[in-house]
């Protein structure tokens, strides 16, 4: 095979690929502007009159706005606090390891891989016990806890890029510990620190199944208010595309205006 032939068979593989990631994305919009008959006909309808009348009823006639407002507080509060513990952890594990760096680390991301199913029933009575079940601070915990370990991991290898002759240099100005790490190491990973923000959040935001477990109609996310459409009454098809195509809005946006630091914070030390 050519050359060329091989970059048009690989280019062509690429577009197949991302066509079947994008469609499921695709059919939740156009679904969203679809009846309910519509929604349901069998064969798909790829033609149809579009309606604005289920994001009428997503958005204004049901507690969409609630749910956001609990899903934004939840989200940047569990994300601060992730990276307020996880980047100092990160940045003693990278200057200052001891004989259990490598075990705590493992240890680490260990809890992250948990299956959420084996661990629901003891946290389900450890929160209601506390009286967290139901409240934006049970999940701003529960998602920190999630994140910390992505936080610790992905800000460690950011640090270990950092030429250690920089701080080496910056000691013997005199600088302190605090201005070591605030002024000088913090700054240099500023894009792997942004990455890493910005994949708490979305986390945080698309989480399910703890807030479906955890929570009511008090702090139930936006994520959980998209699982009300599925009722008594039956499935309601075209609603739900409509409240799931809000949700992920904000996220798309967040993700298309910061695509560039996000490659780059990825990517950092990839390229040495």
């Amino acid at each position: 095979m050519t050359i060329k032939w091989r970059d048009l068979s690989l280019t062509l593989l690429t577009y197949i690929i991302a066509i079947l990631i994008f469609f499921p994305i695709l059919w939740m919009v156009l679904t969203s502007f679809k009846t309910e008959a519509d929604a349901f006909a069998f064969p798909p309808q790829l033609f149809f009159e579009p309606t604005l009348n289920n994001w009428r009823t997503a958005l204004f006639d049901t507690p969409f706005l609630e749910h956001l407002i609990n899903t934004l507080i939840i989200t940047i509060g569990s994300t601060l606090l992730a990276i307020s513990f996880g980047i100092p952890a990160a940045y003693a594990l990278a200057y200052y390891p001891t004989k259990r760096s490598d075990f705590t680390l493992l240890w680490l991301m260990s809890t992250r891989m948990l299956p959420p199913v084996g661990i629901i029933i003891p946290i389900f009575i450890i929160f209601r016990d506390l009286g967290l079940r139901d409240t934006h601070l049970g999940l701003i915990i529960m998602y920190t806890a999630m994140n910390l370990p992505l936080v610790v991991w992905m800000m460690r290898s950011f640090f270990l890029d950092v030429p250690y002759e920089v701080l080496e240099a910056a000691r013997i100005d005199g600088v302190s510990l605090w201005q070591e790490f605030r002024y000088v190491a913090v700054p240099l990973v500023m894009p792997g620190l942004f990455a890493t923000l910005l994949l708490c959040m979305i986390f945080a935001w698309n989480e399910f199944f703890f807030a479906f477990n955890l929570t009511v109609t008090d702090a139930a996310p936006v994520s959980v208010y998209i699982s009300s459409f599925k009722t008594a009454e039956g499935l309601f098809w075209a609603k739900m595309s409509a409240a799931a195509t809000a949700s992920v809005l904000p996220v798309v946006i967040a993700g298309w205006f910061a695509q560039r630091q996000l490659v780059q914070g990825l990517t950092m030390g990839a390229v040495k």
